[in-house]
C-alpha cells in the first residue's frame, strides 16, 4: 500500500502510459536524420600553422576543389569522406573526422 504525503503517493508507479523507450529511440533516429540532412555531422578540418596561405586539393565525389587556407586559419570540409592532396603533394583518404595540420609546407593527418 502506497504512503500518502500531501498530494503525492510514495511507492506508486508512474501511470502516465506510453512507451518511453520507443519514444526515445524515435527521437534519437530523428536527431541523426536531421544531422545527416543538414550536414552538421562530423567533418574533417584543416589548420594552417604556417605564416602564409597554403592550398590543398579536395576530391569529393569525383569533383576536385582547391581550398586555400589562410595563415593561422582553420576550416572544415569533407563531411562524408574524400581524398585530399596536401601542399607537399602527399595524398590521403579522409573519412570526415580527421584534422589536417599544415606546418612548414607539409601536411599531417591526425
Amino acid at each position: 500500500m502506497p504512503i500518502c504525503m500531501g498530494e503525492r503517493e510514495i511507492g506508486s508507479r508512474n501511470r502516465g502510459g506510453g512507451d518511453t523507450g520507443s519514444q526515445m529511440n524515435r527521437l534519437g533516429i530523428a536527431a541523426l536524420a536531421l544531422m545527416a540532412a543538414t550536414g552538421s555531422g562530423l567533418a574533417a578540418s584543416a589548420v594552417n600553422l604556417d605564416k602564409e596561405p597554403r592550398t590543398i586539393v579536395v576530391t569529393e565525389g569525383g569533383t576536385r576543389t582547391e581550398l586555400t587556407i589562410g595563415a593561422g586559419e582553420s576550416v572544415q570540409f569533407c563531411p562524408s569522406g574524400c581524398f585530399v592532396t596536401l601542399p607537399n603533394g602527399d595524398r590521403a583518404p579522409l573519412t570526415g573526422s580527421e584534422t589536417v595540420e599544415i606546418s612548414n609546407g607539409t601536411g599531417r593527418v591526425r
